[in-house]
């Protein structure tokens, strides 16, 4: 509870992702045709109006030693509010480059992502400790899902010849734009949350949460709203998908060495070991 209840957190990520994100994209308009073509910016500026990841977002918390329960709370609401917002957003900056936003496209999506999440919560009553007891099995399918999207996208691509389309030179522009991109956000959500007061563990959260694209919801909504010009709209995702998670994993690995984290975790320690004492001498 503690986690839903941290309003200002889950604000201060809805902003960055659908805020901050967008404008930066709208700004990367400028590069244009010098780094990207026409196309290749539809799909960088489709992928700053994704919702955040879930799981990412909460593994490199937990390695950071930051404010796990909410990172989970943030992720899974920019995913929710992701399911109507994206479609707006979309329809509203990328114009006639993504025509095929309509009611119909809000349907889909919400059929696709929301519906199954829902169904989950629902049944967690019933199939909650089936679940927990094949925790690992059942990650192996989810990541095994998610490759699955993946793999389809990268054939679909094949097929319709988009690495024909995009030189290799293009390739390395849109890598390095979408480079300073990461490293902008990551920047901003760091030390703006400082700056707006929040503790370390929190902007960890802020950080991960804040700065990083859900390639799972992502895709679905790409290919409902690109239709066919889907393949080449997600390649700016699904790159980006990629440095994120090599970007991300190296300053968890950092955080979770700061003096002041490890502080922490040694203090908590000691009040475990304090606390069971007390228990044991009453």
């Amino acid at each position: 509870m503690d986690g839903v209840r941290h309003w200002r957190l889950h604000v201060t990520v809805l902003a960055c992702t659908f805020v901050v994100f967008p404008l930066l994209g709208l700004a990367s308009r400028g590069l244009v045709p010098v780094f990207l073509t026409d196309p290749l910016y539809q799909g960088l500026l489709f992928l700053t109006l994704v919702p955040s990841t879930i799981q990412s977002s909460i593994a490199f918390t937990s390695i950071a030693r930051g404010n796990v329960p909410a990172a989970i709370c943030a992720g899974s609401f920019s995913s929710l509010v992701g399911i109507v917002v994206t479609p707006l957003l979309a329809a509203a900056l990328l114009g006639g480059g993504g025509g095929g936003f309509s009611a119909d496209s809000v349907v889909k999506i919400v059929l696709q992502l929301l519906v199954p999440f829902l169904a989950g919560q629902l049944l967690r009553r019933w199939i909650g400790g089936f679940v927990a007891r094949h925790k690992k099995v059942l990650g192996l399918v989810d990541r095994g899902s998610i490759l699955l999207v993946v793999y389809t996208a990268f054939s679909e691509g094949m097929v319709e010849g988009i690495w024909h389309q995009v030189s290799p030179a293009r390739l390395a522009g849109l890598l390095a734009v979408q480079a300073v991109l990461l490293a902008v956000m990551l920047a901003l959500t760091w030390y703006g949350a400082k700056g707006l007061g929040f503790g370390r563990e929190d902007r960890i959260a802020i950080q991960f949460a804040g700065s990083k694209k859900s390639l799972a919801a992502g895709l679905p909504m790409a290919s409902v709203l690109f239709g066919a010009q889907a393949s080449l709209a997600v390649l700016p995702l699904m790159l980006f998908h990629q440095m994120q998670l090599m970007v991300c994993a190296v300053i968890a690995k950092r955080r979770s060495r700061d003096p002041e984290a490890v502080a922490s975790e040694e203090s908590a320690a000691r009040v475990r070991t304090a606390v069971g004492t007390g228990s044991r001498s009453g």
